[in-house]
């Protein structure tokens, strides 16, 4: 399943993964998305299409700020 709020993915990631979203995991992640050139990111962005991948990344910002 594809989360489609902030909430299912938060669930998605720290429970069904079992990824804390530790602020040194959000700073990586947020790096690597942020990053057009980067590998992940075009995989990311092929395999979910870019609308998923700016929610993901404003999800992942949203994390950041609640980490702090």
């Amino acid at each position: 399943m594809i989360p489609s709020t902030y909430a299912d993915w938060r669930r998605c990631i720290e429970h069904d993964c079992g990824l804390p979203l530790t602020r040194d995991f959000i700073a990586a992640r947020l790096a690597d998305l942020r990053d057009p050139a980067s590998h992940h990111t075009e995989q990311f962005v092929r395999h979910y299409g870019g609308e998923h991948h700016v929610r993901v990344l404003e999800w992942f910002e949203r994390a950041e700020r609640d980490a702090r």
